[in-house]
């Protein structure tokens, strides 16, 4: 209950996935490597659901996302970890960007579209078993937003995407011994996001009532 009063809570479609989430100023790019880096980031940081406020020392320097994803024992391996931000300009227009941070099998993400590369895993529509063997149980990182503005109002939040596997109406179909239908989606990811973690600069928080 104290979890949900703070808002630092996550979703998930369906499979027991495990997130962290924080942010904060000077984080280590190992936080989540360290014994104590949970631990550290509770107290030099902020969690899910909760306001970031600017940098005390300068007010300009971009914050780090700390990010943990564990996957579901008995479900499919993790496939990459994403930051998902939306932001709202000086000129008011809002935005909105999907940004991957972390790849299955250590690959690094593809500077240039912010996308990991395809990791291979598959799904065999006939018993809809998956290639078991590709992605990860875990996925970490420390990510820093590389076109952080101090000015904008922006929000944050993790998501993490299971590997491929077969979408309800597959299974059906091989339940009742039936080809899927072919308007229908054959295969899912299985997802699981945060709560947001909300950055206003300090002349906003001036503006509201």
């Amino acid at each position: 209950y104290a979890a949900l009063r703070r808002k630092e809570t996550f979703a998930t479609t369906g499979p027991r996935m495990r997130l962290r989430f924080f942010a904060g100023y000077g984080l280590p790019d190992d936080l989540l490597e360290m014994a104590d880096g949970v631990a550290l980031a509770y107290a030099t940081g902020v969690t899910m659901g909760a306001d970031l406020p600017p940098n005390t020392a300068d007010g300009e320097s971009a914050p780090q996302f700390a990010m943990w994803a564990l996957a579901d024992a008995n479900s499919a391996p993790l496939q990459r970890l994403q930051i998902i931000k939306g932001w709202i300009d000086t000129a008011g227009e809002t935005h909105e960007e999907v940004i991957d941070v972390a790849c299955a099998g250590g690959v690094a993400v593809n500077p240039a579209t912010n996308r990991c590369p395809d990791n291979g895993a598959t799904v065999d529509l006939s018993d809809c078993s998956i290639s078991a063997n590709t992605g990860d149980t875990q996925l970490r990182t420390v990510w820093t937003d590389p076109n952080f503005d101090a000015s904008e109002r922006a929000f944050y939040y993790a998501r993490i995407l299971e590997n491929p596997t077969c979408r309800w109406n597959t299974w059906d179909a091989i339940k009742a011994g039936t080809v899927p239908r072919s308007d229908l989606a054959a295969t899912l990811q299985e997802r699981a996001w945060s709560s947001p973690i909300q950055y206003v600069p300090t002349d906003k928080k001036q503006d509201q009532p």
